[in-house]
């Protein structure tokens, strides 16, 4: 599974690493898409999941998602309705009262895995406009091994 967020219209870095990344089975985009959301499922060859950000103004996206991924609930949110800028608590708890076990987030442009409390918190930062110390676009895969448990990996172009 990919994930991804921030992409903010400009799909090269995306595209790049489609091309990297090769067969997979999952794209998830978690949101600032702009107005690029067909091309996105256009270049994806898998399904997709896409929830909308704060600058999708005009989006037909949902503002949330819950998904079963293997035996894990995910909650899909761009993060900024949760302040995910200033605290990630108050959205681990709003994910651990709807039962997920994982919450995956974007809006910082920063990559996250934080898998210290009772919902395992995911974001892939931007593969846009970069935040972190290095500001190298990411995003992350996301793994089910045979007995069904899940990996993450921050990857970096």
């Amino acid at each position: 599974i990919l994930v991804v967020s921030d992409t903010h219209r400009q799909n090269g870095n995306l595209c790049k690493v489609l091309a990297k990344v090769g067969r997979i089975d999952l794209l998830i985009h978690l949101g600032d898409v702009e107005g690029s959301e067909d091309y996105v499922r256009e270049i994806a060859g898998c399904p997709v999941e896409m929830v909308a950000g704060n600058n999708d103004f005009f989006s037909g996206l949902p503002r949330e998602r819950e998904l079963e991924l293997g035996a894990y609930r995910a909650l899909l949110t761009h993060g900024h309705y949760y302040n995910v800028s200033f605290t990630l608590e108050r959205l681990r708890e709003e994910a651990r009262e709807r039962g997920m076990q994982i919450a995956m987030f974007g809006h910082t442009h920063r990559p996250v895995v934080d898998r210290s409390g009772p919902v395992d918190l995911i974001n892939p930062g931007s593969l846009s406009y970069p935040r972190q110390d290095g500001r190298r676009p990411s995003y992350i895969l996301m793994e089910l091994d045979r007995d069904g448990l899940v990996h993450y990996t921050i990857n970096y172009l």
